[in-house]
C-alpha cells in the first residue's frame, strides 16, 4: 500500500540539507513525499555566501489551508526538522492538529556541545508543544539533556534521559551522538536508542540499544536530516525491532559519508582540506546503499 510522508523542512537549490536530504532517500525506498519548504536558500549556511527566503508563519498557514481544502491532508508520517521562529513552530504544531497522520518524526534541532543553533525561546516550545506530539525523536546528547533537564555522564544516565523523553510522548528515542566513552576507543562515538512497544496484553515492553560509530574528521551538513528520514523508513519496515532499524539506518549513514569524504578528498587534493561544496553528500551516487545497505554497524541490545 502507498505510504505518504509530509516533510516540513528547509530547501536548498545547491546541495543536500533539509528536504533535499530527506526526500530522495525516502522516495528510493518507496515512500511518496510531499514537501513544505520552510526556507529556500541558494545553498546551506556553511558556505561563504548564501541567499534566499524564509517562509513566514502566514505563508506556511496558506499552504496548510490549500492542502486541507483539497482533502489531501491524510498522511502516514509527518517529518519535521529545523525551524527558525517561535511563531513558525506554534503554527506548525497547530496546523498538524487538522492533519490526519499516523506517526510524527522529529529531529529537535536545538544545538550541540553547549551551543544553541536556534533562539533560546524555541526550547520551551519544542519541549512542551513539539516533542509531546512526536512518535520518534532523534536528539543529540545536548538536545536530549536540554529537553529533559538531566545531564548524561554514564550509560545509565542516558537510559534515564530516554525514559524521561518517553514520558513526554515519543515511543522511539535515538540519541544520535554522545560524549560517552566508546568501548572501541576514542575514535568512536556512542549512540543509544530506546523503543517502547505496546504488547497484546496491554503492557509496554522497552528495547534499548547501543552503537559504536566511527568518527569522521570532517563537518557535514544534512546528515541529521538524512538520519531522521532513514530512521522513519527503517522503523516503518521493522516497527518492533529497533536493533535492526538502527543497524540499517547507521549503515546507510556510513556508506553515504564514506563515499562523500572519499570524493571530497579526491577533489581537494593531497594535504588540502575539502571545502563545503566538495563535502556535499553524495546522495544520488549512494542510491544502491540507501535501498539495500550492507550492514556495517551492529547494535548491542542493553539488558537493563
Amino acid at each position: 500500500m502507498e505510504c505518504r510522508v509530509l516533510s516540513i523542512q528547509s530547501h536548498v537549490v545547491r546541495g543536500y540539507v533539509g528536504n533535499k536530504s530527506a526526500s530522495f532517500p525516502l522516495q528510493v525506498l518507496g515512500f511518496e513525499v510531499d514537501s513544505i519548504n520552510s526556507v529556500q536558500f541558494s545553498n546551506h549556511t556553511g558556505y561563504s555566501h548564501w541567499k534566499g527566503q524564509v517562509l513566514t508563519a502566514d505563508e506556511l498557514h496558506v499552504l496548510y489551508e490549500g492542502i486541507k481544502l483539497n482533502n489531501v491532508h491524510h498522511y502516514d508520517y509527518v517529518l519535521t526538522g529545523e525551524t527558525h521562529t517561535q511563531k513558525e513552530v506554534k503554527i506548525c504544531v497547530k496546523r498538524l492538529s487538522v492533519f490526519s497522520f499516523a506517526f510524527s518524526v522529529c529531529d529537535p534541532v536545538l544545538g550541540d556541545h553547549g551551543s544553541m543553533y536556534v533562539p533560546e525561546n524555541l526550547h520551551p516550545v519544542y519541549k512542551n508543544k513539539v516533542v509531546p506530539v512526536a512518535d520518534i525523536i532523534t536528539p543529540n546528547q545536548f538536545e536530549a539533556e536540554l529537553l529533559t533537564g538531566k545531564n548524561i555522564s554514564t550509560e545509565k544516565d542516558a537510559v534515564e534521559v530516554m525514559d524521561l523523553l518517553h514520558k513526554m510522548g515519543p515511543d522511539t528515542v535515538v540519541i544520535t551522538s554522545s560524549d560517552l566513552p566508546s568501548r572501541l576507543g576514542d575514535r568512536f562515538l556512542v549512540s543509544l536508542g530506546s523503543q517502547r512497544t505496546l504488547m497484546p496484553d496491554g503492557t509496554k515492553s522497552t528495547q534499548r540499544v547501543r552503537m559504536e560509530i566511527p568518527k569522521v574528521d570532517a563537518v557535514f551538513v544534512g546528515t541529521g536530516d538524512l538520519f531522521a528520514a532513514m530512521l522513519l523508513a527503517w522503523t516503518h519496515h521493522y516497527p518492533n525491532d529497533l536493533k535492526t532499524a538502527c543497524e540499517k539506518t547507521f549503515s546507510v549513514m556510513h556508506h553515504v559519508i564514506k563515499r562523500t569524504i572519499s570524493y571530497a578528498h579526491d577533489l581537494a587534493g593531497p594535504g588540502r582540506k575539502p571545502s563545503p561544496p566538495q563535502l556535499e553528500l553524495r546522495m544520488v551516487q549512494s542510491k544502491a546503499d540507501i535501498e539495500d545497505p550492507a550492514i556495517v554497524m551492529e547494535a548491542t541490545v542493553l539488558n537493563l
